[in-house]
């Protein structure tokens, strides 16, 4: 049984890398998502994402014939501003949600439904609004109450297992007109213990990374960026036996931030990969994002 799992196929290649999270940043940040805000706001957020990848990796070459794979993911968003002895926190629950699809060696594999809820929270260190220079730590755990089937492995909307996602932001101005926000990211993942139709236990080493916006302020209401995206580490094991996907991926984007109203901001973006050491390389992303102040 066992070996049958690991015979190398494209299919087998392919749901070794297929969940949506394993080939980016687990928590993708956007423009000015550092920048606190004044305690008592609370913000409605809604993204819309739209991408497909028709050209699969293994250690740094296509694979020829490989798999492909579309996907069409929302998130729902809901932040609020607190100040607990002096320090800017923002409590906040992202609850994924949406459909898969693959395509590999003639079999076709889809998955929909409610992703696996993200909790946690930023904290200001440091915040001077006088600058605009700021930086935060952020503590994130994703639950494992999505929607899985384990015999589809990880082409699922939930991942039937806990992650610890952490971050670091530093946020500082250039100019008048322009800014910059580096982020550093980790994340800890517990084990899947019912992975595939066998149910045999998938487990990921760490995964790290960093993200860079550089940002040009058009106005008081309208910002372009230039971001960059770079992941590493998250070598997935199946029953113990490496499965050499490491990630050495990295990925632009360009982002349109308006205030159509002082509470309600509409975002665009679009990107893809740079290069890709395994997973699948991204040819085109269309991000959407609505903010509502409230």
């Amino acid at each position: 049984m066992k070996n049958t799992l690991m015979k190398p196929s494209l299919l087998a290649l392919a749901l070794t890398c297929t969940s949506v999270t394993t080939q980016a940043a687990q928590v993708a940040t956007d423009p000015g998502d550092y920048s606190p805000l004044p305690a008592g706001i609370d913000l409605g957020i809604l993204y819309l994402q739209s991408f497909d990848h028709d050209e699969y990796y293994v250690n740094g070459q296509n694979v020829d014939n490989g798999p492909t794979l579309s996907a069409d993911i929302g998130l729902l968003r809901w932040v609020h501003y607190i100040e607990v002895g002096g320090f800017t926190i923002d409590p906040q629950v992202i609850l994924p949600f949406g459909k898969l699809k693959l395509n590999a060696a003639g079999q076709e594999i889809s998955a929909s439904g409610i992703g696996d809820p993200i909790l946690g929270a930023t904290i200001w260190l440091y915040n001077n609004p006088d600058t605009k220079q700021a930086f935060g730590l952020t503590g994130l755990v994703s639950l494992p109450w999505g929607s899985y089937d384990e015999g589809k492995g990880p082409v699922n909307i939930g991942e039937n297992r806990t992650k610890f996602i952490t971050q670091a932001a530093l946020v500082t101005p250039i100019t008048e007109q322009f800014s910059i926000h580096l982020i550093g990211e980790y994340t800890f993942f517990g084990d899947n213990d019912d992975f595939g139709a066998s149910g045999v236990t998938r487990a990921q080493d760490d995964q790290y990374g960093y993200q860079v916006h550089l940002n040009y302020h058009m106005s008081a209401t309208t910002t372009a960026s230039f971001n960059y995206y770079h992941d590493y580490g998250a070598e997935t094991q199946i029953e113990g036996a490496d499965q050499n996907d490491e990630l050495d991926n990295n990925r632009w984007q360009v982002t349109l931030q308006h205030f159509l109203q002082p509470d309600l901001q509409v975002q665009v973006q679009y990107g893809r990969s740079i290069s890709v050491e395994n997973g699948f390389f991204e040819n085109d992303r269309i991000n959407l994002r609505f903010v509502k102040v409230f």
